[in-house]
């Protein structure tokens, strides 16, 4: 019953952006250096924070997510998982969120901690005030991955993909990627299309 109300609520989400005008913005392109990396943000610990003081020498991985997007609840435990693994082989790890239309609600900074706290992250969550940083990325989804590494942006995408079944996935985009830049060397495969929802910006 649980999957059946999580597929209809996937598909209601799928229609919704379906209906949804997304305003356009260039992503980022590959090889390009972090964009607004002096861009303080507030992170759950209270504390501000930008990409310069999430990356490490190796680089650094941001993504794009929320707390209530039917994809993020379907990638949590992916999430995790390559968090914690950026964190045990020395690479940066920020999640951001930027859905600004929602900063009242589900995405409120009180909900975010609450998230973080319950999903036992580890790595920075920080609140995108205004889409700033979401802007900068042209990113466009939840969940939306750019991974970077010494030189620049090496991968942008989805995680993997199979979003809807961790069980049937064939091709791990992400800890490929991620491997690679452990390895200091160049992911086989750099851009892949994110599949989420809207990022929820306020309209102009």
């Amino acid at each position: 019953m649980k999957k059946i109300f999580l597929a209809a609520t996937i598909i209601t989400a799928a229609i919704s952006s379906a209906f949804m005008i997304t305003p356009a913005y260039d992503e980022l392109a590959l090889n390009s250096p972090m964009p607004e990396a002096a861009y303080k943000m507030k992170d759950v610990s209270g504390k501000e924070v930008a990409l310069n003081d999430a990356k490490t020498a190796k680089g650094l991985l941001v993504i794009f997510s929320c707390n209530t997007c039917p994809y993020v609840k379907l990638s949590e435990t992916r999430i995790k998982e390559y968090s914690d693994f950026c964190s045990a082989n020395g690479i940066g790890c920020i999640i951001v969120n930027s859905n600004e239309a929602q900063r009242s609600e589900e995405d409120s900074f009180e909900a975010m901690s609450k998230y973080y706290a319950a999903q036992n992250l580890k790595c920075f969550y920080t609140v995108d005030a205004g889409s700033k940083l979401a802007n900068a990325f042209g990113a466009t989804r939840t969940p939306q991955c750019f991974l970077f590494n010494a030189k620049g942006l090496v991968y942008k995408g989805a995680i993997d993909d199979n979003v809807k079944d961790p069980a049937a996935v064939k091709e791990t985009y992400l800890k490929d990627a991620l491997n690679a830049v452990v390895k200091n060397t160049v992911p086989a495969k750099q851009e892949t299309k994110s599949i989420g929802c809207t990022i929820k910006r306020v309209e102009s």
